[in-house]
């Protein structure tokens, strides 16, 4: 017997959907039967060829722009109202060289692309929520919101501003409007295994190999592998639907057992 989750005929809006975790909700709910707005800097061929497939429409906006998050929301908002905001976007550049070489400006890019994103788009969303009976918002932070790691102080800073925020905004919001955030541990996209991402920039900051970086990470969790896009997907899916009508201001950690803590 297959799980309905209803989320057919929902208006969702996705940020950072070109690739990698984006990409694979935006997909997956367009499976379900929702109608999807899918943000994106620069978009990718996977993503036109979901939209050549699909009922998702994608739109070009910088997410770091003040005015950019209310570009994308006022489309998605032109379909009538927003049912499910999945706030995506998010990038991470490894700091080898320590707290005192980051700028006002690498905290300023990492504050805005994962934090004030989505401080952006919600507010601009929300409005348009209010009144949709089962309106959710998913947030995707981080483990590092909560395992702070020097190699990536801004970024985890960043996180955990985040994962607090979306917590505060459950109690405001609720009754009406869900809010519950998904803290992925390592996951398999090009923000770990991209040509500039983290196992090529560590292992260019160590003369190590890349492969390498990623077996000993991998090797960390107890299921000895990274999470899949796809997997994080599902767990949107279901927080997003009916089935999790009284799930708000939690955290869903996937990370394949890497935090070892309670």
């Amino acid at each position: 017997m297959s799980m309905d989750l209803e989320l057919a005929g929902r208006t969702a809006l996705v940020t950072g959907a070109s690739k990698g975790i984006g990409l694979a909700i935006a997909r997956a709910l367009a499976a379900e039967g929702a109608s999807v707005v899918a943000g994106a800097l620069t978009g990718s061929s996977e993503l036109d060829e979901l939209a050549g497939s699909a009922d998702v429409r994608v739109v070009s906006v910088d997410l770091t722009t003040p005015a950019g998050p209310g570009e994308l929301v006022d489309v998605a908002a032109g379909l009538g109202g927003i049912d499910i905001l999945v706030n995506n976007v998010g990038a991470v550049r490894p700091r080898l060289q320590g707290f005192a070489a980051l700028t006002d400006d690498d905290w300023d890019w990492a504050l805005t692309i994962n934090f004030l994103a989505a401080v952006r788009t919600m507010r601009s969303a929300i409005p348009h929520m209010v009144d949709r009976p089962g309106a959710n918002i998913v947030t995707i932070s981080s483990v590092n919101a909560f395992l702070p790691d020097p190699g990536v102080i801004d970024y985890s800073a960043a996180k955990g501003a985040l994962t607090n925020l979306c917590k505060s905004l459950s109690k405001e919001l609720g009754p009406g409007i869900r809010v519950n955030t998904i803290s992925p541990g390592p996951v398999r996209t090009d923000l770990w295994l991209g040509s500039n991402g983290v196992a090529a920039t560590v292992a260019h900051g160590n003369e190590a190999d890349p492969a390498e970086i990623v077996r000993r990470q991998e090797a960390q969790a107890a299921t000895g592998r990274f999470t899949y896009p796809g997997e994080i997907a599902d767990l949107v899916l279901f927080l997003a639907s009916p089935r999790a009508a009284n799930i708000t201001g939690s955290d869903f950690v996937i990370d394949g057992g890497l935090i070892t803590t309670l």
